[in-house]
């Protein structure tokens, strides 16, 4: 029998799943368009055992897809194990739309794959290989749990699945795998409880730097406890309530628009602002005109976005897991102009980027894996509780260049995040080969106008274009 092997979650890994109930799904994914003949079979469907080929390799790179979670015994502390019953097939998904396969048709699929649940007991992803979308083009549904991808991890994942040039040959054959024999009960316990045990001794040696160096230490924690102070208290106040911002059910919708991305970068004009601003920007005029259909008074609104910040180190790239941050950004909502908007969204992300507030998150959890496992989670929990803010946007950069799934090209790809307890719209923007994909999740019944939303989203790019 083979040595047993386990991997401990993060305290944010674990806090994804640590929040997930009925009506809250915390998976992200993508729907991928592609066009070609490359993976399609003589009548015109999809050749499912050429793609089985290929995604055996290719999800091999990572033990993570065959792995499911265990529980630490009396602390409920999550862990990856090896699936000894893994199946593929299980994963891999092989549906088709009805004629005429159009995008909406196809939004609606997403829609429903969206609203249901990853099976805990099971390694934690679906990929939904859709045909019979019109223009000779098909779809791949992406969906994989928060705790084991962040944005910029699934950008690594997506790059080493596809390929970069039609022609390539696909991976290579790998040993077959054998998975490694689950931990006892037993043993998860007694590792849990020697390593809380070192945590004494890593206070003695903070301590002992203190009285080695204490004018140094003593600013360094100055600069700590601000940081930890500033994530915290931005978790306190209360954003504005909006009609968005009820409790959510289990049923959503998913819309989604692209932009050159060229043009969208032209926009920035002499502002002297990033592509992100010119995102949160484009979003905050939407809103406001969204918000004003619903009888929203947007003129005194505090609205809040939450903004997931990759703090991901170059040499981590290609490991799964979650390195992010969070800030709130007020949206300025409130002001009636394209240009207004823009210059207060960069005045505001260029303070906080100036902030400690960045490195908060990171600090409270590091407080959480040294022993305090609970504290990220209640922290997520008590930021939604509060509406500390009304929506998450999330900006991935991706590969800027063509890829292709077994020769054929991809054209589009709309990416999902999740939605937390009170928020019933999250907007999330991948860039790719020269585009900007944007995807919008919505709660089912919250936002039944959800494509009204995507309309004044490019209503507002093209205003701001023309300032």
């Amino acid at each position: 029998m083979g040595y047993t092997h386990y991997d401990r979650l993060s305290a944010l890994d674990a806090t994804f799943l640590a929040i997930e109930d009925a009506n809250v799904h915390m998976h992200v994914g993508a729907v991928q368009v592609f066009e070609g003949d490359g993976p399609q079979t003589p009548d015109g469907g999809l050749d499912i055992e050429r793609i089985r080929e290929l995604a055996e390799p290719a999800l091999r790179r990572s033990a993570r897809f065959r792995q499911r979670i265990e529980r630490i015994p009396y602390f409920d502390h999550p862990v990856w194990v090896d699936d000894e019953r893994f199946r593929l097939d299980y994963h891999l998904r092989h549906t088709a739309l009805p004629e005429p396969g159009d995008e909406r048709q196809l939004k609606r699929l997403a829609g429903r794959i969206f609203s249901q649940k990853l099976d805990p007991a099971r390694p934690l992803w679906e990929l939904w290989f859709v045909e019979g979308l019109e223009g000779n083009r098909f779809a791949v549904i992406s969906k994989i749990h928060h705790c084991m991808i962040d944005g910029i991890s699934g950008a690594d994942l997506l790059a080493g699945f596809l390929q970069s040039a039609p022609g390539m040959p696909a991976a290579s054959a790998t040993p077959p795998w054998v998975p490694r024999p689950v931990p006892s009960a037993a043993r998860l316990l007694r590792d849990e409880v020697a390593r809380r045990g070192t945590i004494p001794a890593a206070a003695a040696g903070a301590a002992l730097d203190l009285l080695r160096s204490p004018g140094k230490a003593v600013r360094g924690a100055r600069e700590t406890l601000e940081a930890i102070a500033d994530s915290l208290t931005a978790g306190l106040g209360s954003a504005s309530e909006t009609p968005l911002n009820d409790p959510v059910g289990p049923y959503r919708r998913f819309d989604w628009t692209q932009m050159d991305l060229a043009a969208v970068k032209e926009a920035r004009g002499d502002s002297g602002g990033t592509l992100n601003d010119v995102v949160l920007a484009v979003v905050a005029g939407a809103m406001r005109s969204f918000l004003q259909r619903r009888g929203v008074d947007v003129d005194s609104l505090d609205f809040r976005a939450m903004l997931p910040v990759n703090v991901r180190p170059g040499a981590e790239h290609g490991r799964l897991g979650n390195r992010v941050s969070f800030l709130m950004a007020r949206l300025p909502v409130h002001e009636s102009t394209p240009e207004k908007r823009l210059a207060s969204v960069i005045a505001t992300t260029r303070a906080l980027k100036r902030s400690s507030k960045v490195h908060g998150t990171e600090l409270v959890e590091e407080l959480s894996d040294l022993g305090m496992t609970s504290l990220f989670a209640d922290f997520a929990r008590l930021a939604a509780r509060t509406r500390s803010y009304n929506m998450v946007v999330t900006n991935v950069p991706g590969p800027q260049f063509p890829v292709h799934l077994l020769g054929a090209r991809m054209r589009a790809i709309y990416p999902l995040v999740p939605l937390f307890s009170n928020q019933a719209l999250g907007i999330a923007l991948f860039s790719f080969d020269g585009g900007l994909f944007w995807g919008l999740n919505a709660e089912w019944d919250a936002v039944p106008d959800l494509h009204d939303l995507v309309d004044l989203v490019q209503q507002e790019f093209e205003s701001l274009r023309k300032r």
